[in-house]
């Protein structure tokens, strides 16, 4: 896996991009053909601590949420006259997301949006949906990898444009369309936000981390260690 975000990371060359913070790495981990095929973007300062130690001195924190990336995107699409198309979360939470969003940008394109609870066999009708309404950028969130996995399938059906996953993006906006308190994102207190908004994360950060952190080290260690033998 070291490998894979080593060749990765902020590969523009890319058309689908996801976001990596400890706890998807672990996931990740065990999904390598899926992440291989993406654009990897850090999302955690935890993380970007880490990896720069490891080397990665270029990095940053980049998120799918309005404190990173959600503007940036936003604004580049309604410039450019793109459409986007979001798929994820419950019905009724990406309904209130998406009058949300509108409501902030009311010149972005949203050519369709659905929730993200969706069985197998609706997938291919959905991705056909997607195609035919020539979206040029796709925004998921259904969490990692089932998000992954759905653009690159997506991306296989023949979509041209660029995918973006977004993790918790909907629904946090659904609460509020500026999630983090601008304090909370200046000292970089998201994780410890998130915690006290979404208590259940509790175990993922003072558990799954360190775990992760751990496969992390394993990773890199094993991936140096064959660098050296084959040079």
């Amino acid at each position: 896996m070291h490998k894979i975000l080593s060749d990765n990371l902020s590969n523009n060359n890319k058309r689908l991009t996801t976001f990596l913070n400890l706890y998807s790495y672990m996931i990740a981990r065990n999904n390598k053909a899926v992440f291989k095929e993406f654009n990897i973007l850090i999302d955690g300062i935890i993380f970007v601590w880490i990896l720069k130690l490891f080397g990665f001195s270029r990095v940053r924190r980049n998120s799918f949420d309005m404190t990173s990336l959600a503007p940036i995107v936003f604004k580049a699409a309604i410039e450019n006259n793109n459409s986007i198309y979001f798929i994820g979360s419950k019905p009724k939470v990406i309904d209130t997301a998406i009058k949300k969003i509108k409501a902030k940008f009311s010149n972005l394109n949203i050519c369709g949006y659905r929730d993200g609870y969706l069985n197998e066999n609706e997938r291919d009708s959905i991705f056909n949906d997607i195609i035919s309404l020539k979206a040029d950028i796709v925004v998921c969130g259904m969490g990692t990898p089932l998000q992954e996995q759905f653009l690159l399938g997506l991306q296989q059906s023949g979509f041209k444009g660029r995918g973006y996953t977004c993790g918790g993006f909907l629904h946090q906006t659904a609460n509020n369309i500026s999630y983090y308190p601008n304090w909370v994102d200046r000292f970089n207190l998201r994780g410890f936000y998130r915690m006290y908004d979404e208590p259940y994360l509790i175990k993922r950060y003072f558990i799954l981390y360190p775990w992760s952190l751990i496969k992390y080290l394993i990773d890199s260690y094993e991936y140096n260690k064959e660098k050296k033998r084959s040079s």
